[in-house]
């Protein structure tokens, strides 16, 4: 099977780095040059995608791909691999399936309640009705062209430099009280298996929760990590007093719980991390040994 990438950042990245080796040939976009030599090291052929520009190079790869993994955010408008290469794809003689990463916050505010796939999002942001939209798209695309796609939303994304711990290092973390607020999460690793069970999967043209099993309030994330770290865990600090950026701010506006269970039932993905603090204890023994945990 050859894999085409449109996005290889962090959590793309992360995917091949653990999974490009089970693909025949992987080809991908970046939005720098410096990341093409940077992966052509590792046997990826990267080609640049910054919209508009767009390397001629994309369209030849998308032929001679099987299998596509979507992981660009979209631009203000639209989707810029729809609009740049929706017809390529379509016509893609070999391309059977089609992964796109998006996101949970399509669901909007449901008040704390427990969703699954089955409620209609209700996006308040237009950050939100953009990316449910975008969906949309997708699916429409693979009705219409014969392509299997499946919609991953993505719960908040963290691993690798990219969680609690690091923050609380680098004097980022902040433990922000809104009593009652809860935020779900999956590690980038659990991310993977859910690409390569929705890549294997025949009969897609859904969307799947990606998310860990225990939704929790971000004070006890941030507590945990000062735990595992052996600090003091930073003061709360009322939400009505945080200062926070409006798109952060935009995020305690949803509350939410997003079961998993149609990811475990239907995907038949098996998470390596359940909850914040198996993937954060993992985490921390990483960093004291230097050895990945088992993937």
């Amino acid at each position: 099977m050859n894999l085409f990438v449109f996005g290889i950042g962090y959590t793309a990245g992360h995917y091949l780095r653990h999974h490009a080796g089970h693909f025949d040939a992987v080809a991908g976009t970046v939005r720098s040059a410096d990341r093409v030599a940077a992966l052509a090291a590792d046997r990826i052929r990267a080609l640049r995608f910054d919209p508009p520009d767009a390397d001629p190079a994309i369209a030849e790869a998308l032929a001679a791909a099987d299998a596509l993994l979507v992981s660009v955010q979209p631009a203000e408008g639209g989707d810029p691999v729809l609009d740049h290469f929706g017809a390529a794809i379509a016509e893609a003689p070999r391309l059977k399936r089609i992964v796109y990463l998006s996101t949970i916050g399509v669901y909007g505010d449901h008040g704390g309640a427990w969703i699954d796939e089955d409620v209609r999002p209700v996006p308040e942001s237009e950050r939100g009705r953009t990316r449910l939209a975008v969906e949309d798209r997708w699916l429409a695309l693979g009705a219409r062209s014969g392509r299997e796609v499946a919609v991953l939303r993505l719960a908040g994304i963290y691993g690798p430099g990219r969680n609690a711990i690091e923050d609380l290092r680098d004097g980022t973390a902040r433990r922000i009280d809104k009593p009652g607020q809860v935020f779900n999460r999956i590690h980038v690793d659990d991310i993977g298996r859910a690409i390569s069970a929705a890549l294997l999967r025949e009969g897609a043209g859904r969307a799947w929760n990606i998310a860990d099993d225990e939704p929790a309030p971000a004070p006890d994330v941030v507590a945990y990590a000062a735990k595992l770290v052996g600090i003091a865990p930073p003061p709360l600090i009322p939400f009505a007093e945080a200062e926070l950026s409006p798109m952060a701010r935009s995020f305690y506006g949803a509350n939410r719980r997003v079961s998993n269970a149609a990811m475990k039932d239907d995907l038949g993905v098996r998470l390596g991390f359940p909850t914040y603090r198996d993937g954060l204890a993992a985490l921390m023994q990483e960093d004291r040994s230097g050895i990945p945990a088992a993937r």
